[in-house]
């Protein structure tokens, strides 16, 4: 008896998904619980699981577009077959995706589909690989661990003959991710449906350095983790709402949303793109419950593994440009929200103190809002606030 393997529902706006890579081979034994493929979606990638242990069935190729619940396999029971890797059918396919694939006749190959792709990127033949696979098939593994060195003489002359003799002028085609296609949606609409405005200010970072150092040491023994600038940043704002809330404010119609809490969204670089995973009731966290959950939520978006829950939602997003050494920028909101806050790199400069002129360590931060919502007098007052929390951070503990 087989069972079908169907995208899962993901999220309630989410109605169409990419398979990204299958982690098991056609004809492949998987054990229920093993991890058979990725699902990205617009906000990020979740890994598959296997729902019972059998014999894998695969009918859609990486890369696909699919709908929610569309079928992209099978597990049947038995073990593993001795045959090779049969042809996706194109009529399942079209019977399930919304982009089918060209009807094409019925072939085996001695590579799987995934394998022959990566060896025809390195430009080798399929022939001079010895495959680990059952009855000798090329898997996955064998062609990621194949060297370019093995490629054919022939290849290699036809290769050499199309380069140019003198500079390269190649051009890389790459297709853009699901995440990067609405990264890029979002940050447009956000630019063309709001009133964005960016107003600046600085911060004297010695005494917040100092405090650091001071306490870092006995901070990591109590609790586990460094205290960073993010979670003094995040501190910082959500005090400053008490005194500012049209900056954790929202349109809704015609209405303006005042939430009494703050989500603060931490915007996070990975290496598919720019994620924001998000801290609820962050007003309500002490600084090491921040820092602890600022580096649960970066791991899991380094590995790919946020939730779509982990990152919904946000009243409020901190990003912090310093970390690659911007000097100043003008962050773009994160839309449906009506502020960004933004943090650089920390520079020593010449800064006036009692009359006389000494070197601090300065950081320019950035306040991004939506001038529909917020007016110069909260966002001057906020940013300004921000900082004189940040230059005696005693008022952050005592909380006045």
């Amino acid at each position: 008896m087989a069972i079908e393997i169907k995208v899962p529902v993901i999220g309630e706006s989410i109605t169409e998904v990419t398979l990204v890579a299958w982690h098991k081979e056609d004809g492949e034994f998987v054990e229920e619980g093993d991890i058979i493929c990725d699902i990205e979606s617009d906000k990020a990638t979740i890994e598959l699981p296997a729902e019972s242990s059998g014999v894998l069935k695969i009918t859609v190729e990486e890369g696909t577009d699919l709908l929610i619940g569309a079928v992209i396999g099978s597990l049947e029971e038995g073990e593993a077959s001795a045959q090779p890797a049969a042809e996706i059918s194109p009529a399942t396919t079209a019977a399930t995706t919304p982009s089918p694939m060209p009807t094409s006749e019925k072939h085996i190959e001695h590579a799987s589909p995934a394998a022959k792709k990566i060896l025809d990127e390195k430009n080798i033949n399929e022939s001079t690989i010895q495959g680990t696979g059952k009855d000798g098939r090329i898997t996955k593994g064998d062609a990621l661990n194949a060297k370019e060195a093995q490629a054919s003489p022939q290849a290699d002359q036809v290769v050499a003959s199309q380069m140019p003799t003198n500079n390269s002028r190649e051009i890389k085609r790459e297709k853009m991710t699901r995440l990067r296609k609405t990264i890029a949606k979002r940050l447009t609409e956000a630019k063309n449906s709001t009133a964005m405005l960016t107003t600046f200010n600085e911060v004297d970072m010695k005494p917040l350095m100092d405090l650091r150092k001071k306490y870092q040491d006995d901070f990591v023994k109590a609790h586990g983790v460094k205290l960073g600038f993010m979670s003094l940043f995040t501190k910082a704002s959500t005090l400053a709402m008490k005194k500012h809330p049209l900056v954790n404010a929202q349109i809704e119609g015609e209405e303006l949303l005042i939430p009494n809490y703050v989500d603060t969204g931490i915007a996070v670089s990975s290496e598919k793109g720019l994620v924001v995973p998000v801290l609820k009731n962050s007003e309500s966290m002490s600084l090491a419950q921040i820092e602890l959950e600022i580096k649960r939520l970066a791991g899991k978006a380094r590995d790919g593994k946020l939730s779509v829950a982990e990152m919904s939602g946000g009243t409020f997003t901190i990003t912090n440009g310093g970390v690659f050494g911007s000097m100043l920028s003008t962050p773009i909101l994160n839309i449906p929200q009506s502020a960004i806050l933004g943090m650089h790199n920390i520079v020593q400069r010449p800064w006036v103190v009692n009359g006389e002129i000494v070197v601090r360590p300065i950081m320019y931060i950035a306040l991004s809002y939506d001038h529909r919502v917020i007016d110069g007098k909260d966002s001057v007052g906020f940013l300004k606030t921000v900082k004189e929390l940040l230059e005696d951070p005693a008022k952050m503990i005592l909380n006045i």
